[in-house]
């Protein structure tokens, strides 16, 4: 008897929609448990804390799509409570704009802020068919000839509990730092997709510029490297299937660098671009 194959997850009923899931509690307002899932050492993961905000917005604002977001991490997220305030900025006919912010309390009871977001939200299936360009897909080889996290020479344990709930392959020319022979280059490549299967949209496109090993690493840093601001642009609906996401880093200076990411889907279509600056925190 074969074994049974499982389907993979629908758009709606992932992991992933159920752990970006906000509860409105009133008009602006909005709930949600942040899971201990998308963590890595501890640390919340800033993509799936964008998606979160994301979320929401989609459900404040008459446009459904993101287009762009500017998020900027105030302080470090914790799994647990959280509450989501947004708000209303502009609707226009095209595109309507709006900010987010995600707080959670201290120890003391206090409020703090973790993440501010203002975003424009606009219909992607409502943009014209006409692209021009002279970006190229990331040339990596087949998902097969690539490596995760399970081939990471140094177990992790449950420190990356993120890496379960990810498909995710690196180029074999960007994952020398794990053998402890970084290229100084500054670049990371790599197959990216939910472990469940599920399909790609714009919400899980904000996951994905976030979810890849720090470019640091390929430049022989190791050590935290948290997310200081991150601008996202959703630039069309993903086909089916796993994307490839590139990552290029040029310049660490002062303890600080950027990380340029692209991320192209099954159809060779550039569908989100991003630019964070993150500070590099020597291990």
């Amino acid at each position: 008897m074969s074994e049974a194959v499982t389907a993979p997850a629908a758009v709606g009923d992932s992991e992933f929609d159920r752990d970006t899931a906000v509860t409105e509690r009133e008009p602006g307002l909005y709930g949600i448990d942040l899971s201990d899932g998308w963590t890595i050492f501890g640390a919340v993961n800033g993509g799936y804390l964008l998606a979160v905000l994301g979320r929401a917005l989609a459900d404040t604002l008459p446009h459904g799509d993101p287009f762009t977001l500017t998020a900027h991490y105030l302080s470090a997220s914790r799994p647990g409570p959280a509450v989501v305030r947004t708000e209303t900025v502009r609707t226009g006919r095209t595109l309507s704009t709006g900010q987010a912010s995600l707080l959670q309390y201290d120890e003391e009871g206090q409020e703090v802020e973790r993440i501010r977001v203002l975003a424009s939200y606009g219909d992607l299936d409502a943009l014209p068919d006409d692209v021009r360009t002279s970006a190229e897909p990331p040339a990596i080889p087949p998902p097969s000839q690539c490596f995760g996290p399970e081939d990471n020479p140094v177990p992790q344990g449950d420190q990356q509990p993120i890496a379960d709930r990810l498909m995710l392959k690196l180029d074999p020319a960007t994952v020398g730092w794990a053998l402890g022979q970084p290229s100084g280059k500054g670049e990371m490549r790599a197959w990216f997709g939910l472990a469940d299967g599920r399909d790609h949209d714009p919400l899980s496109l904000l996951l994905a510029v976030d979810a890849l090993p720090p470019t640091a690493f390929d430049l022989g840093v190791s050590g935290w490297v948290p997310t200081v601001e991150l601008t996202v642009h959703v630039r069309a609906r993903p086909a089916p299937g796993p994307v490839r996401v590139a990552i290029t880093t040029r310049n660490l200076a002062g303890g600080f660098l950027e990380e340029d990411a692209e991320v192209w889907d099954s159809r060779d279509r550039l569908v989100a671009q991003s630019r964070q600056l993150a500070r590099v925190l020597r291990g």
